[in-house]
């Protein structure tokens, strides 16, 4: 069966565990591993403005040994000109993966039910997996350098949790056994859904997920603290109104002072200092915010290679 990444809760603990383990193998030995020589293709579709995910999923296919085809999605008006389905069908005779970054999560599944090969989540309106798997490996870099698991670690996310980062810190961070604590406005925090799921997941790891509405109280002692714009790609005329709403949530000295002494400090990027983080901070020595850019390429070669042994077994 042809195995997919389309949200953080599609690899089980034990799986995310290896991906990272083999994330952590393939950023050692960078150029050892080939698994798409051939070369094979990957698809790359970019339906939203992309640096770091275009750049890292490029660079990694072509250390793998593999093509990065680009297709534009704006010329191929996936869902327009012609629908996901039949874009499926075409992709998949043509490449060995397709790494979608869009809009609509429903899409995206879509285009896994009827490619027949491994589709990658690069980005959609609900979850951001591949961050996530950049995220964790730049965790246990910093925080667990001798292999240990990640289980225990409290993670603060901050600002708007009711965004595909918010959703996947659950699902992920409880997949790693971490206590994820969300914190946001009223309104701004993952569904009942997402904690419901959370739940589920944490029953087997010993992670959770709460939702804190205090920053400082979501920030108190926690081992990492995170956060990402308040204004999304799509939110853009909601600016003036967010500004004003999350003000309290921005990460300055100040409130990173309430976490452990040795937290890190992450933000997915693009970050808008000032705004929702303090240039002090995200310049500061807790950040490890370019760690998590690199660790993009080398978590999603990770993926990548893990994806396409399953589907030639």
């Amino acid at each position: 069966m042809t195995r997919s990444f389309l949200r953080d809760d599609d690899l089980t603990p034990a799986e995310q565990a290896e991906v990272l383990d083999l994330a952590a193998k393939l950023k050692a030995e960078p150029y050892d591993h080939q698994p798409l020589a051939g070369p094979r293709t990957v698809a790359m579709i970019f339906d939203k403005p992309t640096l770091r995910t275009q750049a890292s999923f490029a660079a990694g296919i072509a250390e793998l040994g593999g093509h990065p085809m680009l297709v534009d999605g704006t010329l191929a008006g996936i869902g327009k000109r012609e629908s996901v389905a039949d874009v499926a069908r075409v992709l998949g005779r043509q490449a060995s993966q397709i790494v979608w970054r869009t809009f609509a999560q429903d899409d995206l599944d879509q285009m896994a039910a009827y490619a027949g090969v491994p589709v990658v989540n690069a980005l959609t309106d609900d979850f951001h997996p591949c961050q996530l798997l950049a995220d964790l490996l730049t965790i246990r870099e910093h925080k667990a350098p001798d292999g240990q698991s990640l289980a225990g670690l409290t993670a603060a996310f901050l600002g708007d949790g009711a965004c595909n980062m918010g959703n996947s810190w659950l699902l992920a961070g409880v997949t790693a056994g971490m206590h994820v604590r969300v914190s946001g406005p009223r309104g701004y925090v993952p569904s009942d859904a997402m904690f419901a799921r959370a739940a589920e997941i944490g029953a087997t790891t010993g992670g959770s997920g709460s939702a804190v509405a205090d920053p400082r109280e979501a920030v108190a002692g926690a081992d990492v603290v995170i956060t990402d714009t308040w204004v999304s790609m799509g939110k853009e005329d909601e600016a003036s109104e967010r500004r004003a709403v999350f003000g309290p949530w921005s990460l300055t000295s100040d409130l990173l002072a309430h976490a452990s002494p040795d937290a890190i400090v992450m933000h997915c990027l693009p970050a808008y200092r000032g705004m929702e983080i303090a240039a002090e901070v995200l310049d500061g020595p807790r950040s490890v915010v370019w760690d998590e850019a690199e660790n993009r390429r080398h978590a999603q070669k990770a993926i990548l290679t893990w994806l396409q042994a399953r589907t030639q077994a």
